[in-house]
């Protein structure tokens, strides 16, 4: 099956002509600074997650998202030392260790590490999101539209597991005053 996001992202190239690319205004650097920093966080709080689940499906959730992390984090350093931006600051890859070594007290339970990755993509879904908007030059656009549309994707998958396990936060249903209610 054809990848929606990938063709559309083909289409835009080549409408483009960004042979010779113009320097980068400085939304652009700071759009590729903030959104390196939040992979670089996320990072470590994800490595962080894995050592301490024991859900199958949490797991491999959480590593699928640690390597999509990690592609985008090189995608992204490659650019950013090509075009001479500083890279933000990173951690020290944390070490794996046995879930059940981490006292219950300091395990955060399965449901609150889902949430915390939800919050996490939703962040990096609206940046990405914004820096695409702010960018003029067409090659920095796509790579936010790129990373936008893998954690879009990443973010569906997650979503149906979390409901299936009872952790999606769900708020109350509205009711406007005067509605008609159902029986």
């Amino acid at each position: 099956m054809v990848n929606i996001f990938e063709a559309a992202v083909e289409s835009i190239k080549s409408l483009t002509d960004d042979k010779d690319p113009k320097p980068l205004h400085v939304g652009e650097v700071m759009s590729c600074w903030v959104y390196l920093a939040g992979l670089e966080l996320a990072h470590t709080t994800v490595q962080s997650g894995i050592s301490m689940t024991t859900d199958s499906e949490l797991l491999a959730l959480l590593e699928e998202d640690l390597a999509l992390g990690t592609s985008q984090r090189n995608r992204l350093r490659a650019f950013m030392l090509q075009e001479g931006i500083t890279l933000p600051e990173s951690s020290e890859d944390l070490p794996r260790s046995d879930p059940n070594a981490v006292p219950l007290g300091a395990r955060m339970p399965d449901g609150v590490l889902a949430n915390e990755l939800v919050l996490k993509i939703a962040s990096l879904i609206l940046q990405a999101a914004g820096s695409a908007i702010d960018s003029l030059r067409t090659d920095v656009a796509l790579l936010f539209i790129q990373f936008q549309a893998e954690k879009l994707m990443f973010a569906a998958k997650l979503k149906t597991a979390m409901q299936k396990r009872g952790w999606l936060n769900v708020p109350p249903a509205f009711v406007p005053p005067g509605a008609p209610t159902r029986e």
